[in-house]
């Protein structure tokens, strides 16, 4: 089976609190560890809750960067989906973890897209449903 698709969740527990409120931070942290993964960025959005917690994603041409934080827990929701062979989607966890300072992290990947011949991530044509 040939996938299109990498996708990870992560789920960062005993973060540092003040870095997960900290909007601003968090778009930087999520922009340098794609930018080291390789990927091409695409366009982000960020936003604050009140009383605490950012969400926020990236997107990259080769998918997306998500995150929801709950800094009263210490505590972050992250989805790394990337597609095609040349993005390394651990280099994005790796770096997220060390910068929001995780004592404890799970981590689970999917293959997105399965199918048994193989495929390429840019078709000629679109095939239209129906």
């Amino acid at each position: 089976m040939q996938a299109l698709g990498r996708q990870i969740l992560v789920e960062f527990y005993q973060c540092d609190p003040e870095v997960l409120n900290d909007e601003a931070r968090i778009r930087d942290i999520l922009i340098e560890g794609v930018r080291r993964s390789k990927a091409t960025i695409v366009t982000d959005s960020f936003h604050s809750f009140s009383p605490h917690g950012v969400s926020g994603v990236v997107v990259i041409a080769e998918s997306h960067v998500a995150i929801h934080t709950w800094p009263e827990y210490g505590y972050a929701a992250v989805d790394i989906f990337t597609c095609g062979e040349t993005i390394d989607p651990w280099v994005i966890q790796r770096y997220l973890q060390e910068q929001f300072r995780s004592r404890n992290v799970s981590s689970m990947e999917l293959k997105r897209g399965l199918f048994p011949e193989p495929v390429r991530h840019k078709p000629a044509e679109v095939v239209q449903a129906g």
